[in-house]
């Protein structure tokens, strides 16, 4: 039998224990459609073949996060060579996230029904030849179409490698597995900034910004080599549907949502940009009515329903969106701040960003040693300190200057509010679900913040932009811009901190699972 004392103690806060959790601490897996099984354990991997696969899913994460934050820092210098509009710079880093976003429930549906190592080979083959294309791209139209494809690659890829933990590891090599796994997305934050400035600057071979793309080549190259000779062929697959109505209605919403935020602007907001924006809450009420139809003939919604009527989910979802948002949306206005307004080089901004991955890896890696009471009281007060954080930084930066060292610290400010932040957030709002529900409720959590991020981009991105193409001089007005898009987000951090109360007083009151 395994020993479920570790899931017991966790109950005593969550009332439905996440199947992660779950499954990390009783050695039980949770299997997408069958909930949580015993975990088989007469085929065990050898150690040197499993350390092997985890480096290869591992590279693959480490890659696909990578690209969507390094890419900020080259921004400014695809601007200076493709002379691209400010609204193609948000497409560059937003078309990769929204088609990552949009296919991550179908990818994992599609590993469940071909086979997860068959997918993210796939994945990974498609990802590694669109980097090439990106790195190779000869204008900013091709750029765009490379990096969505590029999306479309890493929402493939992604999506399996968590089954993939679970088909080669158990127990305790697990729970150092999805540790390692947390880890990783961590320090893809961390090193996205940084290497970014660091490709830029040293301009290989007079390449300029293109090695932050084409870097991802021989890697990929590799962990294809590595992942088609390592990783297991399972054999169990499920007949899971696709749901392509509600795949095709969610894609439409999203594309009626962003492309005017993003073009709106510099086309002085069109009739068309209008229209297109007054049509989102209609194509979400048809997204709806398609999920309702495809659950009532039998079929396996991209949401389903009943996993929406939990407030833990809701709630966190909510919270978790306005943070990613606020982040994505910042870290794209100080990076062309720094860059554009200030004329730093790529390697200074890079390294600038530096306190705020540190900040975000500190907190991401120690929240879970905090008692489990202080879980959603901690989580309010990050999101506050993120806001002290935008606010700080949008004062310190509105001269025109470079705000000496107080930047780093209100940087780091700003990680630690992350960090503490979003990783617990995602567990936590799998707390009210049963684990019969978890694989809808996880989709879900994944696919909300790559969503945020591409609103976030675009949304707060059109007011830094809009801002610093104002009067006065380009620092003085690119300053200004910033501190005009400090507010906006620090609100948004602060409506994090506020959804998120519903659940500590629910938890307070009598019966309330504390």
């Amino acid at each position: 039998m395994p020993d479920t004392t570790g899931t017991r103690i966790t109950a005593s806060w969550y009332r439905h224990p996440p199947p992660l959790m779950i499954a990390v601490m009783s050695g039980t897996t949770h299997v997408p459609g069958k909930g949580i099984v015993d975990t088989p354990r007469n085929a065990p991997t050898a150690p040197d073949r499993g350390a092997g696969i985890l480096v290869v899913v591992l590279g693959a994460v480490f890659m696909a996060l990578l690209d969507a934050t390094v890419v900020n820092v080259a921004t400014p210098a695809i601007h200076r060579e493709l002379r691209t509009t400010g609204s193609a710079l948000q497409l560059v880093v937003s078309g990769y996230t929204m088609a990552y976003a949009a296919l991550l429930i179908t990818g994992a549906r599609l590993g469940a029904r071909h086979g997860f190592r068959t997918v993210f080979l796939l994945g990974l083959a498609v990802f590694t030849l669109a980097s090439a294309a990106c790195g190779l791209a000869p204008g900013a139209a091709a750029l765009i179409g490379a990096r969505v494809v590029q999306g479309l690659g890493a929402g493939l890829m992604v999506p399996q490698i968590y089954s993939l933990i679970q088909l080669t590891f158990e127990g305790r090599a697990r729970a150092r597995a999805l540790s390692l796994y947390a880890t990783a997305i961590a320090a893809a934050v961390v090193v996205g900034q940084v290497a970014g400035g660091l490709l830029v600057s040293a301009d290989l071979f007079g390449t300029g910004w293109r090695p932050v793309f084409l870097i991802n080549v021989p890697v990929g190259a590799a962990l294809l080599a590595a992942a088609a000779r390592l990783l297991p062929r399972e054999s169990a697959r499920t007949a899971a549907g696709l749901d392509l109505p509600g795949l095709v209605t969610l894609t439409g919403t999203l594309l009626l949502l962003v492309v005017p935020l993003v073009l709106g602007r510099e086309q002085h907001w069109p009739r068309w940009a209008g229209v297109c924006l007054a049509a989102v809450v209609p194509a979400a009420g048809l997204f709806v009515l398609v999920e309702r139809a495809v659950a009532r003939r039998g079929g396996t919604p991209l949401v389903p329903g009943r996993v929406l009527s939990s407030p833990d989910l809701v709630c966190g979802a909510a919270a978790l969106f306005f943070c990613m948002a606020g982040y994505a949306g910042f870290l794209f206005a100080l990076s062309q701040h720094l860059q554009t307004g200030l004329g730093e080089s790529a390697v200074h901004a890079g390294l600038t960003f530096a306190p705020l991955a540190v900040g975000v890896a500190v907190g991401s890696l120690t929240w879970q040693r905090l008692p489990a009471r202080w879980h959603l009281p901690m989580i309010a007060a990050a999101c506050a300190l993120a806001a002290v954080g935008y606010l700080g930084l949008g004062a310190a930066l509105r001269g025109g200057g470079t705000g000496g060292p107080v930047v780093l610290l209100l940087q780091l400010l700003w990680g630690l509010g992350m960090g503490f932040t979003t990783s617990p957030l995602l567990t936590l709002a799998l707390s009210g679900i049963a684990p019969a529900d978890a694989a809808g409720a996880s989709g879900v959590l994944t696919t909300v913040p790559q969503l945020a991020q591409v609103i976030g981009v675009a949304g707060y991105g059109s007011v830094f932009l809009a801002g610093a193409a104002g009067p006065g001089g380009r620092a003085a007005a690119s300053a200004g811009a910033l501190c005009a898009t400090a507010l906006p987000v620090a609100v948004g951090s602060l409506l994090a901190g506020l959804a998120v109360l519903p659940l500590l007083r629910r938890r307070r009151l009598p019966g309330g699972g504390r």
